[in-house]
C-alpha cells in the first residue's frame, strides 16, 4: 500500500516589531533589576503571550542594551535571523523618546504611516515598545533606541527605498506574528506603494507584474519612480486597492502571456 504523504504544518514566527518590543522590555528590566535578564514574556497585539530569549546583554544603573534574534518561522522573510537591538537609557528630559539607530530606515516620502524624517517604526510596534518600557520604568524619562546592525544591507533586497525608506529596514507588524507563506506582506506593500504615489502628487499609477515590465514601462511613461507599483500576481487586489484609494488612472504593464492570463481571468 502506498504511503500517504502528510502535509507539513508551517511554523509561524514573530515580527520585527515584536522583537524590538521584547528587546526593549529586556533592557528596561535590566535597569530595574540591575542584573542580566535571560528571557522576557511579551503579550502580543494578537493577544498571545510569547517568550523571547535575550542576547548581548549589558547594563549599568542608567543604561542597558540587548538584542533578540528574529525567528520568522517558515516564512522566507528577508529579516529572518536578523538581530533587533534595543538600548534603553534613563534621561533628564521628560517623557519616553524613541529613536532609530543603525540599520533602521528613515522615512523620506509622504504617504507612509510614519511622518517624514521619523525612523521607520510603524505605529503598532511603536506602541508595543513604549508600553513594554513603561510597564517597567513607569513615568521615568528614558530614550529607547532600536537598531539592526546589518539592516541597511538587508534593505537592499526590499522595496524600502522605492517607498521612501532609506538607510535600513522598517520595524513592522500589526499582530506581532508572522504567518508563513501568506500574501499579507505583499498586499500591505501594494497598499503603501499606492499611498506613497498619491501623496507624491501622481494621479496615475502603473501596476507592473515584474522588473522587466517595470523597466519597459519606465521608458515609456514619464512618471516619478513611486508611480510604478510592483503588484506581482496580485492583479485583482491591486486594482481593488486603486479603486478604494480613488486613483484617477490605472495602467497595467505586463508581458503578453501574462496579459492573456489576466484576460482569461486566471
Amino acid at each position: 500500500m502506498a504511503k500517504i504523504k502528510q502535509k507539513k504544518t508551517l511554523r509561524s514566527g514573530y515580527t520585527t516589531g515584536a522583537c524590538a518590543a521584547a528587546a526593549a522590555l529586556g533592557a528596561a528590566r535590566m535597569i530595574e533589576a540591575r542584573q542580566v535578564i535571560e528571557t522576557v514574556e511579551l503579550i502580543l497585539p494578537a493577544g498571545e503571550a510569547a517568550s523571547f530569549a535575550l542576547q548581548g546583554q549589558s547594563f549599568s544603573a542608567e543604561l542597558a542594551t540587548c538584542f533578540v534574534v528574529k525567528d520568522a518561522g517558515d516564512d522566507p522573510d528577508v529579516t529572518d535571523g536578523v538581530e533587533v537591538h534595543a538600548t534603553v537609557a534613563l534621561s533628564s528630559s521628560g517623557g519616553l523618546q524613541l529613536s532609530g539607530g543603525v540599520g533602521v530606515g528613515t522615512v523620506t516620502k509622504p504617504g507612509l504611516p510614519v511622518a517624514v524624517g521619523e525612523p521607520a517604526i510603524n505605529p503598532v510596534p511603536r506602541k508595543m515598545i513604549e508600553d513594554a518600557v513603561r510597564s517597567v520604568l513607569a513615568d521615568a524619562p528614558a530614550m529607547v533606541t532600536i537598531s539592526i546592525p546589518d539592516g541597511e544591507e538587508r534593505s537592499q533586497r526590499t522595496l524600502n527605498e522605492r517607498l521612501g525608506i532609506v538607510g535600513g529596514l522598517s520595524i513592522l507588524g500589526t499582530t506581532g506574528i508572522v504567518r508563513p507563506i501568506s500574501h499579507k506582506a505583499w498586499t500591505d506593500t501594494i497598499d503603501v506603494a499606492i499611498d506613497v504615489a498619491l501623496a507624491g502628487g501622481s494621479d496615475r499609477v502603473v501596476l507592473v507584474t515584474g522588473r522587466t515590465s517595470e523597466r519597459l514601462a519606465q521608458k515609456h511613461f514619464d512618471l516619478p519612480e513611486e508611480a510604478f507599483v510592483m503588484m506581482g500576481d496580485h492583479v485583482g487586489y491591486a486594482l481593488d486597492a486603486c479603486q478604494r484609494k480613488s486613483v484617477l488612472q490605472v495602467i497595467v504593464a505586463a508581458q503578453f502571456a501574462k496579459l492573456l492570463k489576466m484576460a482569461c481571468g486566471h
